[in-house]
């Protein structure tokens, strides 16, 4: 069940537009990913899907309702790419505020135990840690028992054992029950984290599958890379239909090609007793998808 429907999302600042005919929908419990290069108009999307901006045009529905119907914000926790808190703020009391704007809370004690903070509540917000930070963004979140929590950007700015601890705590808010709406432009983190990805570039969707049928789409060679225990002769492989080329460098053989590769070139040297040694075979990454979408590599 869709418990987020985008159709046909347009968005304009003056005579720029951000966001073109977006069309997207978030299945209940999972993590759906929002991938693109900076300025591409995954943060515009997730604001109008937040409610926090008005589309110009197109339609959005969260949970049934409009982004905007005042229902929603008990149920939608959002933590934005520029969240900042007042630096004496402490982190108690950080979930205390945030604590009293809903009805029926979650326990901050709780959750700040769960997030890693109990031993931090006297801390104030400007003497935190990147990663405790993220921590605490993701407890305001999260505070008020939302069935959907929308994240951006979330890992921007951390070291990687942060950035991988903060990964450790998103899939456990979904194993909670909550659906999460995750915008990031780290390939690593999507093709770790997420279920489904949206790519977004220049405001319009440009594709929408698994980060495993994102990679299959765009998937044009296999390269083995292996040294064999005897003599070869190039022609065995190249016979073969699977095969576009055979390269050498020194005693390392390369052979780039499609299809069922590993299978046919393994056959052949079988049959000829030959062993590949230092096997390995490199395939097309979720990084290598992205850049035949969007044009762009990984911007850290």
């Amino acid at each position: 069940m869709a418990v987020i429907e985008v159709s046909n999302l347009t968005k304009r600042y003056g005579d720029t537009v951000a966001v073109r005919d977006v069309s997207l929908a978030v299945e209940d419990g999972e993590i759906f990913g929002i991938l693109g290069p900076n300025g591409a108009g995954k943060t515009t999307t997730v604001e109008c899907v937040a409610g926090l901006r008005a589309p110009d045009g197109g339609t959005i529905r969260v949970l049934g309702r409009a982004p905007r119907d005042p229902s929603l914000r008990a149920e939608v926790g959002v933590q934005l790419q520029e969240s900042q808190l007042q630096e004496k703020l402490t982190v108690r009391e950080a979930l205390e505020l945030y604590s009293a704007f809903y009805r029926a809370p979650r326990g901050w004690r709780e959750l700040a135990g769960e997030l890693g903070l109990d031993g931090k509540l006297r801390t104030a917000y400007g003497k935190l840690s990147g990663g405790q930070k993220q921590r605490l963004s993701i407890a305001l979140a999260l505070i008020g028992n939302p069935r959907i929590a929308v994240l951006d950007e979330l890992t921007t700015g951390l070291d990687p054992q942060a950035r991988r601890d903060t990964w450790g705590l998103i899939e456990s808010v979904r194993d909670r029950g909550v659906t999460v709406v995750l915008v990031t432009h780290f390939m690593e983190e999507a093709e770790r984290l997420c279920d489904r990805i949206a790519v977004i570039d220049k405001g319009a969707v440009v594709a929408l599958d698994t980060p495993a049928g994102l990679v299959e789409r765009t998937q044009t060679e296999q390269v083995i890379r292996f040294r064999p225990s005897a003599p070869l002769d190039d022609a065995l492989l190249t016979v073969l239909p699977e095969v576009r080329e055979v390269r050498r460098h020194g005693d390392l053989v390369e052979v780039a090609g499609a299809g069922n590769l590993l299978y046919a070139v393994t056959s052949v040297l079988a049959v000829h007793r030959i062993v590949a040694g230092d096997l390995r075979v490199e395939q097309a990454s979720l990084d290598d998808a992205f850049v035949r979408l969007t044009g762009n590599g990984t911007q850290e």
